[in-house]
């Protein structure tokens, strides 16, 4: 299997600045508009010690327009805890008002609006000017630790070219100190194995093991050695990376946990980790914290995790000696940390902070005789426009995508490698900037429904394959596009870049759509978090239904309708195109190539594409829900 290292990612590099330049950030959207509020990134130093925590950038270098759900629903314990309050209910619990650069972030109120007002957000060359900025009024780097908690390597076009190297060289750039994963595991392990070398800060993951068929094999300890010991951080306990990390921050000693997806094994094709197992794996974890109390004596003990907002709040409440939890997965951008007591007695904070590099949390540990006495927690938007570019990273992102395109640094799962022949030759830049059409209303992925974007995905699958239905995953990445801009070929990969975009069309029976539909219905509204999955509802094209999250399983999805209006017959065999499938390897074509194909053929004469109908569900039995609002489909 060939990887990409680094002394190849440079060489590649160079090869580019030396057939261009560096024309800085291409992206029209980083246009300046108005300075921030006086103080808005300010936050003095209150104690001793300041974590940094950023997730699920999905590869996105670049700003972008990301619009936060309207509906994301709290059942059992999670009804209306944060993350599930959404719009002005959520305002009015943080404390934000209406017209504020905060509700821009932090809800879709008014979001094209806001958006034309504010500008976009993210992007790694003004998120490095606002660490750099909370590291100095910090007192300089020492005093902080900066974490980051996963979904880093994958959800863009040149991520996936580069397999993840980009994103790597980024945020060795960024100054991270410890992070975990869950789509970095969707690159096979010899990838993951050269990015974790190449990574200048700690990997880890308590609950990430080798398989014991695996570690009497030839094949992976073969593996092992070829990265220095890499992959198998401890023969006897099995763990494939360290389990944490001590960090000295200022004089204070703080414990960071490690904890992947714990469902990577059932969301993920396994294919990509055959020698590695995931899991919750709770009594590890709290028997892990209370060797590390015992034996290191840390002042403070952290985890940093993938499992989803509802999960780490769960877990929270059930590991003894964890003072704090930064999440991931979830994409929950919530300006207030949720506060329980574990069963040590120890007030724990819980945070998430959103996703594609639009949020940087920071938080405060005062520490007095070896105890943690103080806790002070400040999320901020990166509004883009409000932060200078920083020079060094602005120069590394426009000089890599000036890499050219060829066959050599793409994959799939069905061949080594899998390219675009039309694109070879040409650079990133130049592939990515291609104009498809222009946008007939705001083109949006968030929710736990249908969204804009899905539709756009399912529509595309349903023309190439003359489907009666189309299938898309309720994945949580994906940038928006506003009502009037241009999609660009970069917008496109950055909704379905993955190592497994490959397509299908099969035929299914309508009680098998069915028993689908409650399958995904189950893990998103299970009241159990620990059964939950952390996505959102499968998309469905061409078929419209009724939902009613509050009751069990076999119960929640009724009246099934083709969109001309006619029942689905659970009896009848039905046309179903998909893409991104986690079983057998489907032989359809890559995704985004039928999405192109498909924008080009079916936009208007004034280059316009337009989505007609959008197969929102109906909703039963949650219109009081403070997690949905402005609900565009039926509320009954």
């Amino acid at each position: 299997m060939h990887t990409i290292n680094r002394r190849q990612f440079m060489k590649i590099m160079a090869a580019a600045a030396a057939a261009g330049s560096f024309p800085g950030m291409l992206n029209a959207r980083t246009l300046a508009s108005p300075r921030a509020p006086e103080g808005f990134y300010d936050k003095p130093m209150t104690g001793d010690a300041r974590i940094l925590h950023l997730t699920d950038v999905h590869g996105q270098l670049l700003p972008v327009y990301f619009r936060e759900p309207n509906v994301n629903l709290g059942v059992g314990d999670a009804y209306g805890r944060p993350p599930h309050t959404v719009g002005r209910q959520l305002l009015a619990e943080a404390g934000l008002s209406e017209d504020s650069a905060e509700a821009y972030a932090y809800t879709y109120l008014n979001f094209l609006q806001a958006a034309r007002q504010f500008g976009p957000t993210g992007g790694f060359s003004h998120l490095k000017t606002l660490l750099d900025r909370l590291r100095e009024q910090a007192g300089g780097v020492q005093n902080t630790l900066t974490i980051d908690g996963g979904d880093l390597w994958q959800g863009s076009a040149t991520s996936l070219w580069t397999r993840g190297v980009d994103m790597v060289e980024a945020s060795n750039i960024l100054g991270i100190d410890v992070m975990v994963g869950h789509w970095e595991f969707t690159y096979p392990e010899a990838q993951v194995l050269s990015n974790v070398a190449l990574f200048k800060g700690d990997f880890i993951g308590q609950n990430v093991r080798v398989l014991e068929d695996s570690l009497f094999s030839d094949e992976y300890p073969a593996l092992v050695e070829q990265f220095d010991g890499r992959g198998l951080y401890d023969e006897d306990s099995g763990h494939a990376f360290q389990p944490y990390v001590i960090k000295e921050i200022n004089g204070a000693r703080i414990a960071v946990v490690g904890q992947a997806f714990p469902r990577t094994a059932n969301a993920n094709p396994p294919e990509f980790f055959p020698d590695w197992s995931f899991g919750l794996r709770e009594d590890d974890m709290a028997d892990l914290v209370e060797e590390i109390r015992g034996n290191e004596q840390p002042d403070a003990v952290v985890l940093l995790s993938h499992n989803g907002m509802d999960v780490d709040i769960k877990m929270a409440e059930r590991v003894p000696g964890l003072n704090a939890v930064f999440g991931g997965h979830t994409h929950d951008g919530i300006p207030v940390p949720v506060k329980v007591k574990n069963p040590a007695g120890y007030d724990c904070w819980v945070t998430n902070a959103g996703s594609n590099s639009k949020f940087v949390g920071c938080m405060d540990f005062s520490i007095e005789g070896g105890q943690l006495t103080q806790m002070d927690y400040k999320m901020f938007p990166v509004i883009t426009n409000w932060l200078p570019a920083d020079p060094e990273m602005d120069a590394f992102i426009a000089q890599m995508r000036q890499t050219i395109y060829d066959e050599t640094i793409v994959q799939s799962r069905r061949t080594e490698f899998f390219y675009n022949p039309t694109w070879v030759g040409k650079t990133f830049d130049e592939i990515l900037s291609e104009k498809l059409a222009k946008a007939d209303q705001t083109l949006y992925r968030r929710g736990n429904f249908m969204g804009t974007w899905d539709q756009v995905i399912c529509n595309a699958l349903r023309w190439e394959y003359d489907a009666d239905i189309a299938m898309s995953a309720g994945v949580r990445w994906g940038p928006s596009i506003l009502e009037g801009d241009w999609i660009t070929m970069d917008d496109v990969m950055s909704q379905v870049a993955t190592t497994y975009s490959e397509t299908y069309v099969s035929e299914m029976t309508g009680q098998q759509l069915i028993d689908t539909l409650e399958s995904v219905a189950d893990n998103l509204f299970d009241p159990d978090p620990y059964l939950q999955s952390g996505g959102d509802m499968v998309r469905i094209g061409g078929m419209d239904y009724t939902i009613a999250p509050l009751k069990p399983l076999g119960q929640r999805i009724s009246e099934p309708r083709l969109d001309n209006g006619d029942p689905i017959d659970p009896n009848r065999t039905y046309r179903v195109a998909g893409w991104a499938t986690v079983n057998r390897t489907p032989e359809g074509r890559l995704i985004w190539d039928i999405i192109r194909d498909y924008i080009l053929a079916t936009k208007d004469a004034n280059e316009v594409l337009r989505v007609e109908k959008i197969n929102h569900p109906t909703v039963v039995g949650v219109s009081d829900n403070p997690g949905i609002a402005d609900y565009p489909g039926t509320l009954a």
